[in-house]
């Protein structure tokens, strides 16, 4: 399975390149499948490669799902490493 999340576009560096912000962290990304990507741009990104551009609310409403999903996760596994224990 794949799995392309949205990212926020911090810098532009050059030659098609650009650093990301990730949930928390920074990453550098290729720029070089968009034209006129710009400091505060949402961009999908898969393989650190930005794919197409996404607007804000799109893309805050998709962050906020996966963390809902992951904090799910945490969960279901808490209740699971209790299970085990009885």
């Amino acid at each position: 399975m794949c799995l392309a999340i949205p990212a926020r576009i911090e810098k532009i560096l050059g030659n098609n390149r650009a650093l990301a912000h990730l949930g928390g962290v920074s990453r550098e990304i290729s720029t070089c499948l968009l034209d006129d990507v710009v400091v505060g741009d949402y961009v999908i990104l898969h393989v650190g490669f930005a794919l197409t551009k996404l607007n804000e609310v799109e893309a805050q409403k998709t962050l906020a799902l996966l963390h809902t999903l992951t904090t799910n996760n945490k969960s279901n596994k808490k209740e699971e490493s209790l299970y085990a224990l009885s």
